[in-house]
């Protein structure tokens, strides 16, 4: 049986090590350091699941179009792996922004930071 493939998009310290997890539910984990090196990554290779860290584009970071640094991610999901569950961790003060991510790609869970391996199998097993 083919393992499924799970993108971690790791964009920062607060980013949990779950490689142990991932590994004993099967998943074939691929750290990306970027969002942009995770969508070159899809085009090759389309995952089963992406997790990654939101954060909320409060200035000209991202154009003023974007929402956050996941939005683009999220649209070439649409066209490369749509059947992908996207995973996300987010900081409390930044959690009132991400339900607006579900216009463009539903979102299969949104767990708070710090994110403990036991909520991340919850979600992984739903």
């Amino acid at each position: 049986m083919s393992r499924r493939k799970l993108f971690s998009v790791v964009e920062s310290p607060t980013h949990p090590d779950l490689a142990e997890l991932y590994a004993r539910l099967g998943f074939d984990e691929t750290k990306l350091s970027s969002t942009r090196k995770a969508m070159a990554e899809l085009k090759t290779r389309p995952p089963d699941v992406v997790v990654a860290e939101f954060f909320y584009g409060y200035g000209n970071n991202y154009a003023g179009v974007n929402i956050s640094n996941l939005d683009v991610l999220l649209f070439s999901l649409q066209k490369y792996a749509p059947r992908a569950r996207v995973i996300l961790m987010v900081d409390k003060s930044e959690r009132q922004y991400v339900d607006k991510l579900n216009e463009i790609l539903p979102l299969h869970a949104v767990l708070l930071q710090p994110v403990a391996a036991a909520q991340m199998e919850a979600a992984l097993r739903d």
